[in-house]
């Protein structure tokens, strides 16, 4: 038998025709065919299940089929038939099902919602479509509604819900402003997913009156409009901070439902202060890589093509500096219906079995249900030949009358499928669609596609035969593929002939005569060689092309892969392309194409394009390297050097450059050992003992160096004591009994010889004791032991090698090792210098009992806790250092009215030694902060009531506390100033007697037996007189009398004039008496006010964005600063970079800064000018 495989997609047939019957399953559209063989109708287009559709157009509700005979269509409309010829509305497109109906002229989209079902059906069955539920599209508008707005703190959290319309399909939420510009959004700000929009917290920024939820219906490209929604953050003091909370979901943990295949989205959302971020874990287990996407700032979890194995809980976690809180979502993943085995058509030939397989799953299981041309199997006419088993429909010994179309409807809660497969029972005898005496033509060595398209029932069995009389081909050269196609893997010359295929089952035999020509290839025999040609000159490519007699070759000649430039220079003769006058842009690869009917082969080569050679010119370049290099007068200790240059490369040389190489303890590295005039051609080299020389010379022009020349023979000079002595020796105990003795060693170059060693010397410095010596291998270190603590010692470190001993070193002074003091500091002593400045005295300690070298001193102080147990767990202690041998010190930044403890000691490079007894003092008072807040309440037409807390550090006992108040006029100019004293015992004060609809400004401080302390300032506004105020409403606007606007012309018109005559006295040298005005009428209340006496300057309101007048001290922007009394500690002791005097006393100054007031008068006490008196008209 002929060896059969499917078709290989690999192997691409030359020349292929018609379409092939890859199975039995379908019976081919081939007009041939279609005259005479039936089919039952299969459904090839539908509309989609949930269908919603526009209201503003015409509905259409596709159903195409095919079949033979062709199929006539049906519909039912919520399960009943629907009657498409009693719609004058209604009709269906001619050899279609599709449904057109015309709401464009007269309906209503909403009268035709239902569900749909197409029926197609002919004389072998009927196939259905989907259930097709038809629904309009809805953009409902916004229900009207009263938003108030919305005031919060800074600090606090907010939702701003959406609520959008329920709409057809569900509408695309996003928040805008009145400008349509999107709202920016941030971990802090997010929309989500239900469209409501989440603030963790609101700044004073979150501030504006259009925060706008929009709701677009793509369907009916429709954007509905939610009413402004107002928020204003008032930008006090900020909210306590806070752990997070989520604002959705709600409680620890909630469930999640997500049907397979569908886009997993899990939300989180926190608020708190400051801004939480989000996690997301999943509990046993990991998230997956690949489907796992983070959006809204890690808010939203989404998981792409959800499984079943993508259940589980899932934690998302908010995290902010205060804590952290989670929450859990368990997932259930469900699944609609999702094909196994979807039933496939069946051809049959009368007698033959065949069964319809439907399978498929779900979560839950679904059930399958079978349907025959519509109606469901079990009450469909009774057919012998066909056995339920399950999903499976087991067809046995069929006839004709069996041909049917079968449905398989497999449904749970979560959704349905629907397949038609048609059992079509044909007893046909065999056919071979592809046309007789069809000319097959290849190339030699490639592949033969012979085609043999066939149809029958049952499905025939196709040979294939050589010549008229030959044998069916069994070789194995040949392979027969399921489609009928004979391939011949490699043709060859004798491949060329007739060949016949022949089909056969039990019905018949038909054979078809197919004729197969081998041809030569066509070959480039003689190709284009490269070629360099200069400018200006001609260039001729060659291309012989060899072919098979019966085809006709094409020669095509390309540039770069493109035409040739439609130039004339350019000319083909035959085999030749010619290119004269060559200039550079004719550079590049040409390419020789011959093509066949068959077949195509090219070949290239590239042109380059050069100048014509210029005259000769000098060559300048770095010289040669020199050359022939002679040792000679060899030396213990030097060596001449004599060597030959080369070509200096029409630059002199100017100089020599001489390296040498050890080789016997650097091999290959070479060093800098000299430099002469480029006019010498010997070096007097001196040389150190016991080193393999090699030299090397290079030349040095104005151009650059030459490379090096080769090496000279080595010469090894002979071994010598060392020259030198070790450098950097030291001598420092690591512990308090021994002694470190550290060098640098000498490198090999400097050894002078073999055997390089050295002697390690000491004594003690102050004893009468002999050197101890030891001699030690070439290291950097030698420990002593068993040294007493902290005693002067001199060392001597020696080299020596196998020749002798070098020069005898200096001594120099190191100390064995240090231990911890042993001595307190005694009799400390405090003096109190004010409230947040001390100076403490000690004497010192024996310097004997130091053991080391004395750094200092050392101060422990702290400040005495409550009485709990826990404050005394927490002490904080601060710590100043004094360096060297001081023996006091001042403690700076202490708290007044504060008790302290200390204590002393002594430090070494060792560490600390014990502390001296604890010595306590106290702080006097001093003046207190400010207080921590104030607040007015309660305003109404005369009275303004005031709450206060106490100061955070009242820095001794509170005696009373300081009230000042003066009111603002419409000018923004202060009133006089009120000034009462509250019992310290007072936290809420009452003014009354105030005038109504007046704002005040209110200056606030505590105060202690030493003084005032900083105060705090406040503004407020008794409220509006409304009789007043209505009895105004009532009056006439004179502003639009006719008289009133008269009489300001004639003002103005004077004001012009009188400006005029100002004007022309000015010029002429007269004096405008403003100043002597301004002294004459000045403002005592409103003069600028000194710090001593409490007094305060002119008012500039911020909000009017007015600069402050002169005089005024109120900060614009109304922010209570506080004086800080703390002393930075940077002032004082090393530790924190503080410098001292002799005496320990502190070097920077305690100074009060004091401003310098403005000697210039009060703006409001000027004359009225001209330009005044015009502004007060206005």
């Amino acid at each position: 038998m002929p060896k059969k495989k499917p078709f290989s997609a690999g192997r691409v047939p030359l020349i292929l025709f018609l379409c092939q019957i890859v199975s039995a399953l379908d019976v081919p559209l081939d007009p041939k065919l279609l005259d005479d063989l039936v089919q039952p109708p299969t459904i090839t287009q539908q509309s989609p299940k949930d269908y919603i559709i526009d209201p503003r157009e015409n509905i259409v509700i596709q159903c195409e089929a095919k079949g033979k005979p062709p199929p006539s269509f049906s519909w039912t409309r919520n399960g009943t038939h629907f009657d498409i010829d009693k719609d004058p509305l209604v009709t269906m497109k001619p050899g279609s099902g599709t449904l057109v109906i015309n709401i464009m002229s007269d309906g209503k989209a909403e009268t035709y919602e239902g569900i749909y079902q197409c029926t197609a059906r002919n004389e072998r069955g009927a196939a259905i479509s989907n259930n097709i539920v038809v629904r309009p599209s809805r953009s409902p508008l916004w229900t009207k509604e009263r938003l108030e707005p919305i005031t919060l703190r800074n600090g606090q959290s907010l939702v701003l819900p959406c609520r959008p319309p329920v709409g057809l399909p569900p509408a695309i939420i996003f928040w805008m402003d009145n400008s349509f510009q999107r709202l920016p959004q941030s971990e802090r700000v997010s929309q989500g997913l239900n469209g409501d929009l989440y603030f963790s917290n609101v700044l004073p920024e979150d501030t504006r009156e259009d925060y706008i939820c929009y709701a677009r219906f793509n369907h009916t490209q429709t954007i509905q409009q939610k009413q402004p929604i107002s928020l204003k953050v008032i930008s006090a003091k900020p909210s306590k901070e806070r752990p997070p909370t989520f604002l959705t979901p709600e409680g620890n943990e909630s469930l999640k439902e997500e049907l397979r295949g569908n886009v997993l989205s899990l939300e989180c959302i926190a608020e708190g202060l400051p801004t939480p971020i989000i996690y997301w874990i999943k509990e046993d287990g990991t998230l997956p890589v690949n489907r796992t996407f983070y959006r809204n700032f890690k808010k939203t979890l989404q998981i792409t093509q959800v499984s079943e194995a993508d259940s589980g809980n899932y934690q998302c976690i908010a995290k902010n500096t205060l804590g952290a809180v989670h929450h859990t979502i368990s997932v259930t993943v469900k699944a609609a219906p999702y094909w196994i085995v979807a039933p496939q058509n069946l051809v049959l030939s009368p007698g033959e079995n065949g069964t319809l397989i439907c399978r498929a799953n779900g979560n839950p299981k679904p059930r399958i249900g079978w349907l025959t041309n519509g109606v469901p199997i079990e009450i469909a006419p009774d057919d012998p030949s066909r056995k339920i088993d399950g999903d499976t429909i087991i067809f046995s010994n069929v006839q004709e009358r069996s041909s049917a179309v079968y449905q398989c409807n497999a449904s749970n809660e979560y959704g349905y499928l629907l397949a038609n497969a048609f059992v079509n029972v044909l007893a046909e005898p065999p056919r071979i669609l592809t046309s007789a005496n069809t000319l097959y033509q290849v190339i030699a060595n490639r592949p033969a596609l012979l085609d043999c398209a066939f149809f029958g029932s049952p499905r025939p069995t196709i040979e294939w035969f050589k010549g008229t009389r030959g044998s069916a081909l069994h070789e194995d050269i040949y392979v027969l593929h399921d489609n009928g196609t004979l391939e011949i893997p490699v043709a060859q010359k004798d491949s060329t002939g007739t060949y016949t295929c022949v089909a056969r089952n039990k019905l018949g035999m038909a054979k078809n005569e197919v004729h197969l020509e081998i041809k030569d290839p066509t070959r480039i025999i003689k190709q284009p060689e490269y070629a360099v040609v200069q400018r200006g000159s001609k260039v001729s490519f060659e291309c012989k092309v060899k072919h098979d007699h019966t085809l006709i070759p094409t020669i095509m000649w390309l540039k770069d892969n493109g035409e040739l430039p439609n130039d004339e220079r350019f000319s083909i003769d035959k085999d030749h392309l010619v290119v004269t006058d060559v200039s550079d842009d004719d550079g590049g690869t040409y390419t020789c194409a011959a093509n066949t009917t068959l077949d195509r082969v090219s070949a290239s080569a590239v042109l380059r394009v050069v100048a014509p050679p210029p005259t000769p010119a000098p060559i300048y370049d770095v010289p040669n390297p020199p050359f022939d290099l002679e040792l000679t007068n060899q030396l213990d200790k030097s060596v001449q050097l004599t060597w030959t240059p080369g070509d200096d490369n029409n630059s002199p040389i100017t100089k020599f450059i001489i390296e040498y190489e050890d080789a016997m303890r650097e091999a290959g590295i070479w060093h800098h050992q000299a430099e002469v005039s480029g006019t010498q051609t010997t070096a007097q080299l001196k040389l150190s003992p016991y080193v393999n020389y090699s030299f090397r010379v290079m030349a040095e022009n104005s151009i650059g160096r030459s490379v090096p020349s080769e090496a000279s023979e080595q010469y090894l000079t002979k071994a010598a004591e060392p020259d030198q002595n070790p450098t950097a020796v030291e001598g420092l105990g690591t512990e308090p009994d021994n002694l470190v003795i550290t060098w640098k060693p000498l490198n090999g170059f400097e050894s002078n010889g073999p055997g390089l060693q050295y002697k390690v010397s000491w004594r003690q410095k102050d004893g009468d004791d002999e050197w101890t010596s030891v001699v030690v291998a070439n290291v950097s270190k030698y420990i002593v032991s068993g040294t007493p603590t902290f005693v002067p010692y001199l060392i001597k470190v020696q080299s020596l090698n196998d020749v002798g001993f070098a020069p005898e070193p200096a001594a120099v002074m190191g100390h064995s090792g240090e231990d911890l003091p042993m001595v307190a500091p005694g009799n400390v002593r405090v003096n109190v210098v004010n409230s947040t400045l001390a100076e403490v005295h000690w004497d010192p300690v024996p310097l004997k009992s130091v053991r080391g070298h004395l750094q200092g001193y050392r101060i422990y102080y702290w400040k005495a806790q409550g009485s709990s147990k826990r404050n005394r767990r927490h002490i904080e202690k601060k710590i100043l250092t004094f360096q060297g041998s001081k023996t006091h010190g001042m403690l700076p930044g202490l708290q007044p009215y504060s008790h302290y403890t200390l204590n002393v000691r002594v430090v070494n490079g060792k560490g600390e030694g014990p502390a001296s007894t604890d010595r306590g003092f106290h702080t006097p008072e001093g003046v207190p902060s400010a207080p921590s807040s104030l607040k007015i309440v309660n305003p109404t037409l005369d009275s303004l009531t005031l709450e206060w807390d106490p100061p955070s550090h009242p820095n001794g006992i509170l005696t009373e506390y300081t009230l000042k108040y003066q009111p603002i006029n419409s000018t923004h100019e202060l009133g006089p100033l009120v000034d009462l004293k509250i019992p310290a015992n007072k936290t809420r004060w009452t003014l009354k007697n105030l005038n109504f609809s007046t704002r005040y400004k209110f200056y606030f401080y505590a105060q202690t037996s030493v003084g005032s302390g900083s105060q705090i300032t406040e503004e407020a506004i008794t409220t509006v007189d409304e009789g007043k105020l209505a009895m105004a409403s009532r009056q006439v606007d004179i502003a639009t009398q006719g008289w009133f606007i008269g009489l300001m012309c004639a003002v103005a018109l004077l004001i012009l004039i009188l400006l005029i005559v100002c004007f022309i006295r000015r010029n002429k040298g007269g004096k405008y008496p403003v100043k002597e005005k301004e002294d004459a009428h000045a403002d005592p209340e409103i003069q600028p006010m000194k710090e001593d006496d409490g007094t305060f300057g002119e008012y500039s309101d911020a909000e009017d964005h007015k600069p402050l007048k002169k005089g005024s001290r109120t900060p614009s922007d109304r922010t209570v600063k506080k004086e800080d009394s703390d002393g930075s500690l940077a002032d004082y002791g090393e530790g924190v970079n503080g410098q001292f005097n002799e005496d320990g006393s502190f070097i920077g100054q305690y100074s009060g800064r004091r401003e310098k007031e403005q000697a210039e008068g009060n703006e409001s006490s000027e004359a009225p000018s001209p330009v005044n008196a015009m502004n007060s008209f206005v």
